[in-house]
């Protein structure tokens, strides 16, 4: 396996995008691999790395199916149904509560 070449921030050559770049261009990496990666110093940490790929060999993103949309907004619904009550509370349930608001303080909804 070869090493991928390494720079430090905002220092990598042009022809090189991170995933949420190419996503914004309207591309996907398509299979490539990570062509070099670039380093973020930080202070006692270890530096954040982002990983870059060849903007000429990613591939358009494809296009969003209506069963892809169908699946998503089932997938959406479910995290903002209430395990509880059965009801949609109108925002994604939190995972630190694991159900509504008004299920999981009953008693300051009996004293409002």
């Amino acid at each position: 396996m070869a090493a991928v070449p390494v720079y430090r921030w905002h220092l990598a050559p042009d022809g090189l995008a991170t995933r949420r770049q190419l996503r914004a261009l309207g591309l996907r990496p398509g299979g490539q691999d990570v062509a070099a990666q670039v380093e973020r110093p930080r202070r006692r940490r270890g530096p954040l790395v982002a990983y870059l790929y060849r903007i000429d060999a990613a591939k358009p993103v494809r296009p969003m199916t209506p069963a892809k949309r169908a699946a998503l907004a089932k997938a959406n619904a479910a995290r903002r149904t209430c395990p509880a009550c059965r009801r949609d509370a109108g925002y994604v349930i939190p995972p630190s509560l694991g159900m509504c608001a008004t299920c999981a303080f009953p008693e300051e909804q009996c004293a409002a």
